[in-house]
């Protein structure tokens, strides 16, 4: 209440300082009606405006305090002459924002252009609407699952009017009968769902009389904190329709556990506050319509059509309380037929602006038009202020992308969701551009499949990178042979010290020396072998980065195979002398050890050598 006081006092400065200026208009009748069965807020007056002073007035000003004009989403006013039967036809005024110098910043003016200035006796009938958004406040603020939700409503019960008034009165209409506390002044009356204060004669201009009103109302506080509509045009039959929603309940905020069971068993007592859908009113001939959310296709939808209307009902995957969110996407086509038209060289889209959703507060509206690639000489045409920019956007095939205009809005309604227009230019030979890609794209597949199954693509035979490869395949293939070789020497190798393994067993001699015998006929007989193939690496340069380490491995083998027929002889010849197993021991252990080295070096040879 103490900020009304204030904003009285204001008025009060503000009559005192205005109301001389303004004196030669004065409202013989004003009737004004609330509309709170929504959170959407509608106030609609209905005046007489009568010219007693003598010059001409071709302004009518409406004032609005400016916590009321902050929320104010459209105002839009009419006007008629004569009274009656003789009443004559509708015409829109403009409306712009005038503030009067010195005028208090908490009292905002919007003016009124007559089509005709107002003579001296003269007067008109001027219908106005206003809608504000966010005016409805909940108190408390918090409830839990159980509680229904208040809200409080401010205003007056004297329209704040820069001109003298000789009758008024307002009517509130609320959601339903039952009324917490309202404000009780003179001439009040409560019947059924509506307040009445008035009727009052001679109000001074600018005069303020607070009302507060306390009442309940369970309808969907549904708010859009974003929403980001795409409508893509297709030439070839079809209108693509796309819508982001990112919603909120806005109602008085939940608070405490949410109890499942108690909403499932009684969901109008245990859970009033919430929404559990929304309807969407769609296009008669809409089709392809689906809804989703990040998670997938939400199932709980359904579609009632007839010939007029598509309604796609919605469900959330779960119950709207006050401040729980939720994001989802709609999205549906229809023919072109019914909303792209042409006038001379120029197509037009006729398409409507706002949510089709009217139980929806929009908050922050995107709207975007995504033309064909081609369309040029882009017009736009809203019946509203708009935020308007323009971008390109790339699809399928697109080549230089199809220009997109984006046009932003804040508090968008319902009596925001009227036609507007996009006017381009657009030939129809850019309508083949995509079908000859395609013809073109496949005809070159084909042709790159014939040439690669009939062209040669090896390298020719007198070529230096053909000569280098060949001479690098002679390289690996002279060292898989060597490896080969060596290989088969460490298995000779083995077979010798298994020879003494056998001896210690059985002590056959003998056996022992044949062994040794036949190992080095095939030593000999591999070392023959080695040497061209050494040769041949040496001889070529495609090997000069490899050659010290197959040298090095040449070396190691047979430097291994000296200490293994040394060690051979020393055992047999130890054997023949009737020598003990110690001494034997005693004997080999240096070149036993030798030999271990020697295998460890051998192994890391090898494995560099496989690594090439």
């Amino acid at each position: 209440m103490s900020r009304f006081r204030f904003d009285l006092f204001v008025f009060l400065l503000a009559s005192v300082h205005f109301a001389p200026a303004l004196s030669d208009l004065v409202i013989t009748k004003l009737d004004r009606r609330i509309d709170l069965t929504s959170q959407i807020v509608r106030m609609t007056l209905t005046l007489r405006v009568e010219n007693t002073g003598p010059d001409p007035v071709s302004e009518v000003s409406l004032t609005f305090p400016e916590h009321q004009a902050n929320n104010l989403a459209l105002l839009v006013a009419v006007s008629t002459e004569g009274r009656g039967k003789n009443r004559g036809s509708a015409t829109n005024l403009p409306i712009t924002v005038k503030q009067p110098e010195n005028s208090p910043q908490s009292l905002i003016w919007y003016v009124a252009s007559l089509p005709k200035a107002l003579g001296k006796g003269e007067s008109l009938n001027m219908d106005a609407l206003a809608v504000f958004t966010h005016s409805l406040k909940p108190f408390p603020e918090k409830i839990t699952q159980a509680e229904p939700q208040l809200f409080l409503f401010q205003d007056s019960s004297h329209f704040t009017s820069p001109y003298k008034v000789k009758i008024q009165s307002v009517i509130v209409k609320l959601p339903s009968e039952n009324v917490e506390s309202y404000s009780k002044l003179e001439n009040t009356k409560y019947s059924g769902s509506e307040i009445k204060y008035g009727p009052y004669e001679n109000v001074p201009a600018l005069s303020y009389s607070p009302v507060v009103i306390h009442f309940p109302s369970n309808k969907p506080f549904a708010v859009a904190k974003e929403l980001v509509r795409e409508i893509e045009i297709s030439h070839w039959g079809n209108v693509q329709v796309t819508e982001h929603y990112n919603l909120i309940h806005g109602g008085a905020q939940s608070t405490g556990e949410f109890s499942r069971l108690d909403f499932q068993a009684r969901p109008n007592v245990r859970g009033a506050s919430a929404f559990r859908n929304l309807i969407a009113m769609l296009p008669p001939r809409a089709h392809s319509i689906y809804y989703r959310d990040a998670i997938g296709n939400i199932s709980t939808s359904n579609i009632y059509g007839d010939s007029s209307k598509t309604l796609l009902e919605i469900e959330p995957r779960y119950p709207m309380f006050g401040g729980w969110k939720t994001s989802f996407t709609i999205g549906y086509g229809l023919p072109l037929r019914d909303y792209l038209f042409q006038s001379g060289g120029t197509r037009f889209l006729n398409f409507t602006f706002g949510s089709p959703m009217n139980d929806v507060l929009v908050e922050n509206l995107t709207l975007k038009v995504v033309l064909p690639e081609g369309s040029k000489d882009i017009s736009v045409s809203i019946p509203f202020p708009v935020k308007q920019s323009q971008e390109t956007t790339y699809s399928h095939l697109d080549i230089a992308g199809r220009p997109t205009i984006v046009v932003e809005k804040v508090n968008v309604i319902p009596e925001h969701n009227q036609y507007f227009q996009v006017h381009y230019k657009f030939s129809n030979i850019s309508l083949l551009t995509e079908p000859l890609m395609l013809i073109f794209g496949f005809f070159s597949l084909f042709v790159a499949c014939i040439i690669y199954m009939h062209a040669d693509f090896t390298i020719s035979k007198s070529s230096s990178s053909y000569l280098a490869k060949q001479q690098w395949d002679e390289v690996l293939a002279t060292i898989q042979q060597l490896q080969d070789i060596i290989n088969r020497c460490l298995s000779i190798h083995d077979k010798l010290e298994a020879s003494l393994r056998e001896l210690s067993r059985t002590g056959d001699v003998q056996v022992c020396k044949a062994v040794r015998k036949s190992a080095d006929s095939w030593l000999k007989d591999l070392s023959k072998d080695l040497k061209p193939l050494l040769a041949l690496l040496q001889s070529s340069p495609q090997a000069t980065h490899i050659l010290p380490k197959v040298e090095e491995l040449v070396l190691k083998e047979r430097d291994l195979q000296e200490k293994i027929m040394l060690k051979h002889t020393t055992v047999v010849d130890s054997y023949e002398k009737k020598s003990g197993g110690r001494d034997i021991e005693n004997r080999v252990a240096a070149i036993q050890q030798k030999i271990s080295s020697l295998k460890q070096e051998l192994d890391d040879l090898l494995e560099f050598v496989e690594d090439i």
